[in-house]
């Protein structure tokens, strides 16, 4: 028996992001709904973008925070001529970042083991003596300051490369409004705190009180916070990344738990 069957699960990440997630939600016997609660769009600073990747020889070490960074990154790149350095060492957040790379064909780039955020980033022996060494963090507006400040107390030279940003979503909510009347919703996959409080707005008073006692998948405790400082008391699933696999393997250690053999 495939062990999140008859699960009605919410995805929320942003259109053309989801279907991959969703095939694999199905295959194991559950019913995958699809809302985006971001739209991923140009930055407002593109002139700013465009200095510090035209300046990119400069730098030791490019540090990716997300899929997304490695796409739009990349993506403007080609646009605006550019190659990329050959000294510069690559290093990501996540699996998904690195799976994008290496798509790219860029194989020799440094991930965390075990969680994926920028705390185990942090622990890896290359980044620890950073004295003088340039580091471009590519990352959506508003991330984290973590990883950059902690870099800079180790002597790095820091820079931001923010090429995206997340924005409300245009969709019309009420079909997903009369699914969850409908059928209900056994759980909500939010991968970030803007398509969290995106989601939050969009909903109306009576989805906020629906979505309040519906348990959340969550990457990284400053996501659990933001759901509890909304008062969504629900369960928090948290995940140890926002890849396909951390986000089921924790769906699937939450539902074994609460339906032992």
């Amino acid at each position: 028996m495939t062990d999140l069957t008859g699960l009605n699960i919410l995805v929320t990440r942003p259109a053309g992001q989801a279907q991959g997630l969703m095939d694999k939600l199905a295959a194991l016997g559950a019913r995958p709904l699809h809302f985006a609660a971001v739209e991923i769009v140009e930055p407002h600073d593109i002139a700013g973008l465009k200095a510090v990747v035209m300046d990119l020889s400069t730098f030791d070490w490019a540090i990716f925070i997300s899929p997304n960074a490695v796409t739009r990154a990349f993506n403007l790149m080609q646009g605006w001529g550019q190659d990329w350095p050959p000294d510069v060492r690559m290093a990501a957040i996540g699996r998904g970042s690195a799976r994008e790379l290496q798509r790219l064909g860029f194989r020799d780039v440094l991930v965390p083991k075990g969680r994926f955020d920028s705390e185990s980033l942090l622990l890896m022996s290359p980044l620890q003596d950073m004295q003088g060494k340039g580091v471009v963090i590519f990352r959506g507006e508003g991330g984290r300051e973590l990883l950059g400040d902690t870099l800079a107390a180790r002597g790095a030279r820091v820079r931001y490369a923010e090429c995206y940003r997340r924005a409300a979503p245009s969709a019309d909510i009420s079909g997903l409004l009369r699914a969850w009347a409908r059928h209900g919703l056994d759980a909500v996959i939010v991968t970030s705190v803007e398509g969290l409080h995106h989601l939050y707005d969009a909903l109306g008073q009576v989805g906020r009180q629906w979505l309040a006692k519906t348990p959340l998948v969550v990457v990284g405790t400053r996501q659990r916070d933001a759901c509890r400082a909304l008062g969504l008391q629900g369960a928090l699933i948290v995940a140890s990344g926002a890849d396909d696999e951390a986000l089921i393997a924790a769906l699937r250690s939450w539902h074994a738990a609460k339906n032992p053999l």
